[in-house]
């Protein structure tokens, strides 16, 4: 009965469960021994050949009615390796990776193994339970790749329970609240990232077992983090072992050759093809049932809007309505996990329901923020005032789409510098105005995300093969930022009024948005139990009696100064609470007084 539903809904193209019927599967009912079935609809003939039986003598599989292939092995042992030898379709042998595997070997080998999945002792029911989407609470993500954040002797891989050891407490410490790890669904080269990959149900040996990942997430669980995968339903690799030509015809990619090939030298998924979604919709499934995964971040999101990722090409009508039927189901199937897209495009509703035709994400990433926001701080302060909107533009279409502030991986790669490499000035400049581009990324209505590293104001851009460059927190200026970047973190997190109606009109205001003479920017963030008012001085000018309009009479005391003395600053801070005056400014009735540095930006508290 149950081969029967996932065969229905398989062809269909609505199945989330493909993989409890496709793979390798510990079979009792009739005999101990493990049950293999593949997908190979114009295979000539498929065998089985593994180290059950040193490789010799390859077993023929049965052919099913529907193009699957089965035969069932008794006696194999977990962590027996096997692959598929197909006929294809024009007659010639190759030897395939099972599409459907739990396991894979390292690189550059590339034979699976037999796992069972089941049976993991998890903890962490109350946190999957309570899990949530936080449209209203604080979310700051740190992004990172596994096998570069630390090393085993600054060489090696940290196996995944190593890792948790050292990052649990780190990311505690440093205010995040969910960790998105680059790509874990298995690959063969290491300088894709992980965003080329070929077993989407494998996760990569590259750190250790999937029972050491459950333990990994289990942990994160249990100290109240998030977990977010980076998941790849555009393109796959073309070595011969993976999905490329499987059984001899385009099975799993585009027919059309220009179609097929990707701009990244990959395949792309024939997204209009029922099995194909049916495949990408239980990978994303598998992930967030048997890891227990919070959320999946899809890469590369304009190239499934549009052909080819260019809007002059016209919509993938095809792809668009497999993203849709994604978001939904596993809406439906998990509803507090979080699916946010990696967009480019300005494509309308994003964000939306798909019953309104959006295309069902909870989180977009506003990489037009990132880039305004990146070039306005490459600029001298001197010609910053004929950019003033740069900085502005962003709030007049921020509450089209449920937006996310990415200083991400592929801002610190490829010869572009790290964030405060961009930045304009000297050394003790960069630092200054690092920490007022936080000031400002964390008082901006969306939630954030910054790659590893940003934390510690890297200068070397991310590079696979090295670890972080912890030695940076040795010296005094990068030790200061790190606790900036720390307690800025844990002020945005505590204080609700900095998240709480981020998606809301009323929960910011513009004070001031036209002092581009200046280039002082100010507005505040509210909720019910308190407003913050944030300045942000965007020249090395200072003001020793700047006068803001405020929104209410009372008292307002400065929770952060980006260049207060601890943070390597100059220390020119409120120290006193400022109490408002009757005096008009702003078009508020009532204003204060503030001391601003050069370069600063402050956070101005008042309870109510």
């Amino acid at each position: 009965m149950f081969k029967q539903r996932i065969g229905e809904t398989f062809h269909q193209g609505h199945c989330l469960d493909a993989h409890k019927y496709y793979g390798a599967h510990f079979d009792y009912e009739s005999a101990p021994g493990v049950r293999f079935t593949t997908y190979a609809p114009n295979a000539r003939n498929v065998q089985l050949v593994g180290s059950f039986n040193n490789w010799e003598r390859p077993l023929n599989l049965e052919r099913l009615s529907d193009g699957s292939w089965t035969v069932f092995v008794p006696d194999v042992a977990e962590w027996t390796l096997y692959k598929y030898k197909i006929e294809q379709a024009d007659g010639n042998w190759v030897e395939k990776s099972d599409p459907y595997a739990f396991a894979s070997e390292l690189r550059p080998k590339s034979a699976n193994l037999v796992v069972n999945l089941g049976n993991f002792p998890w903890r962490d029911q109350m946190w999957v339970n309570r899990r949530e989407k936080y449209f209203d609470k604080p979310m700051n993500i740190y992004e990172l790749h596994l096998g570069s954040w630390m090393k085993r002797d600054a060489h090696e891989w940290m196996n995944y329970e190593e890792i948790a050891h050292q990052l649990i407490p780190y990311v505690k410490e440093m205010g995040f609240t969910h960790i998105e790890l680059m790509p874990l669904t298995e690959y063969p080269f290491d300088g894709s990232w992980g965003y080329q990959a070929h077993g989407y149900f494998s996760l990569t040996s590259r750190y250790g077992t999937p029972k050491q990942f459950m333990t990994f997430v289990d942990e994160c669980h249990l100290n109240d983090i998030g977990i977010i995968l980076d998941f790849v339903p555009v393109h796959f690799v073309k070595d011969n072992y993976g999905l490329r030509y499987f059984d001899g015809t385009p099975l799993y990619e585009y027919p059309n050759p220009h179609d097929a090939n990707s701009q990244w030298d990959t395949l792309n998924f024939d997204l209009w093809k029922e099995e194909v979604r049916s495949f990408l919709l239980s990978s994303a499934s598998f992930w967030l049932e048997t890891y227990h995964v919070d959320g999946l971040r899809i890469d590369a999101v304009s190239n499934i809007i549009f052909w080819h990722g260019n809007k002059n090409n016209g919509t993938n009508d095809g792809a668009t309505a497999f993203i849709r039927r994604l978001n939904y189901y596993l809406n439906v199937r998990y509803p507090g996990v979080i699916m946010m897209a990696e967009d480019s495009s300005d494509y309308p509703k994003v964000t939306h329901p798909t019953t309104e035709m959006g295309l069902g994400f909870d989180y977009k990433w506003d990489l037009g923020w990132m880039n305004d926001t990146l070039k306005y701080y490459s600029l001298d302060p001197v010609y910053r005032q004929f950019h003033h909107h740069q900085l502005t533009f962003s709030m007049a279409y921020f509450y089209s789409e449920n937006f996310i502030l990415p200083l991400s991986h592929d801002e610190v790669v490829h010869g572009k510098g790290t964030i405060i490499n961009k930045l304009w000035g000297d050394y003790k400049q960069k630092f200054a105005q690092a920490r007022n581009l936080y000031a400002y990324m964390f008082s901006h209505p969306g939630k954030k995300l910054n790659f590893m590293g940003n934390e510690l104001a890297h200068f070397r851009e991310f590079d696979e093969n090295i670890e972080q460059d912890w030695f940076l927190l040795g010296y005094h200026t990068h030790h200061s930022f790190n606790r900036f970047f720390r307690d800025l973190s844990h002020i945005y997190k505590h204080h609700s009024c900095l998240s709480h109606h981020d998606y809301k009109h009323h929960g910011f205001k513009w004070i001031d948005a036209d002092n581009a003479s200046q280039s002082i920017y100010s507005y505040y963030r509210e909720d019910e139990e308190s407003v913050v008012i944030i300045i942000l001085n965007m020249t090395p000018v200072s003001y020793e009696s700047y006068r803001i309009g405020v929104p209410y009479k009372g008292s307002y005391t400065e929770i952060i100064n980006t260049e207060k003395d601890i943070y390597d600053g100059c220390n020119m801070c409120n120290f006193e609470p400022l109490v408002s005056e009757k005096h008009e400014a702003h078009r508020f009735d009532n204003s204060i007084l503030v001391r601003i540095a050069p370069f600063a930006g402050v956070y101005l508290e008042m309870k109510k």
